[in-house]
């Protein structure tokens, strides 16, 4: 899901994300990627029931939204090809317990700003929480260090919180190609194959990880922890959308990759070719058994939070409610899923609430125990 400052315009994307609340997921846009074709999707890009088109089910530039209702785009970091092995090559201490890394990644061919909120006690090797965030992700800093109140909320608990600096529109995933509007996208070898054992190394943890994600980066973990089972031990997400070949998981995607200009044909090729299925958490759950899993979302409708004096008041409520209830929509996918597979999760549906910083700040405190679970911790 994406989530950001949209201009007004592009309410009527997010109100078609609602829209697609009602659409039906067909028994086979959750079966196992060998087992269905992965162009079943249960409904295409404008709402229609069928199945993929004569020509693939492409996903072009013409499924994207258009220019001018799209974000507008941040500048591409530059490309280096002078870095040939993952390294820390900076570090700047921004308070006593919250340090910022620059990472050299041969994957993403530059540097990467990597923050980490450390633990109250670091005195035994300790495990970590990596943390990523919606389809804005800066350059410069965390939307969790910011806004989702994790420096604060982890002071007291013994957990290393690595949250990723940028990545905008990439979902925490690798692309098939570079994009001209984006950028170039390889995070997932980033987080699990660089970032992973330079941050056990350097912060002497005890190897042990669980994910956390919001919006965008609900998607991303929950794809990191389907696609990487031995690497994670929980995950906890809050108003994301988890499928990527039923419709409205479809949707999300190209809102997602193209709100911010981007391309979807650049991100795992054809719509009906594996790579989206491979990315599909819904087909792919089997991978959470036995993990600890905590999944939240909203319904949209005005929270306590969204009061009539608010500056971004008509925006939080018409876009940022018609994207949370998109992700509601999403998340009940998710719940019927585990179910049907037996795989044990806790679920909280919030009454009120838009897609907003405010309510996943909130989520924290009820999180926790199932991320401790996870991390040897409770």
């Amino acid at each position: 899901m994406f989530i950001g400052s949209i201009r007004a315009a592009s309410g009527v994307v997010a109100i078609s994300l609602a829209a697609l609340v009602a659409l039906p997921v067909a028994p086979s846009a959750l079966a196992a990627p060998d087992t269905a074709s992965s162009g079943s999707a249960s409904g295409s890009l404008d709402g229609s029931s069928g199945g993929a088109s004569s020509g693939g089910g492409s996903v072009s530039s013409g499924s994207t939204i258009p220019g001018p209702l799209q974000n507008e785009h941040p500048p591409l970091p530059a490309l280096r090809d002078d870095i040939a092995t993952a390294g820390i090559v900076g570090e700047e201490r921004k308070s006593e317990q919250l340090v910022r890394f620059t990472v050299a990644s041969p994957a993403l061919r530059r540097t990467v700003g990597v923050e980490v909120a450390l633990p109250r006690d670091n005195s035994v090797p300790r495990p970590s929480i990596y943390a990523l965030e919606g389809v804005d992700a800066g350059e410069d800093t965390s939307g969790w260090v910011t806004m989702g109140g994790v420096p604060k909320f982890f002071a007291d608990k013994n957990v290393n919180v690595v949250m990723v600096n940028g990545g905008v529109s990439g979902m925490y995933t690798d692309w098939d190609r570079a994009d001209p509007g984006v950028g170039l996208h390889k995070w997932e070898t980033f987080v699990t194959g660089e970032l992973s054992p330079l941050m056990d190394a350097r912060l002497k943890t005890n190897g042990v990880k669980s994910l956390m994600g919001a919006s965008m980066g609900a998607q991303g973990a929950m794809m990191l922890a389907t696609r990487h089972p031995e690497m994670y031990r929980g995950i906890a997400v809050f108003s994301g959308c988890y499928s990527t070949t039923d419709g409205l998981g479809r949707l999300s995607v190209l809102a997602t990759v193209s709100s911010r200009g981007g391309d979807p044909a650049n991100v795992w090729g054809e719509f009906a070719g594996p790579e989206w299925a491979a990315h599909d958490s819904l087909r792919n759950a089997e991978a959470l058994r036995g993990k600890d899993i905590y999944v939240s979302v909203a319904s949209g409708l005005p929270g306590r939070y969204e009061t009539p004096d608010l500056a971004d008041y008509s925006r939080r409520v018409v876009i940022g409610g018609s994207i949370e209830a998109a992700a509601n929509a999403c998340t009940h996918r998710l719940q019927s899923r585990l179910r049907d597979l037996n795989i044990p999760a806790t679920f909280d549906f919030e009454p009120r609430g838009t897609h907003a910083w405010i309510y996943w700040e909130n989520q924290l405190s009820k999180a926790w125990p199932t991320l401790a679970r996870s991390l040897g911790l409770a």
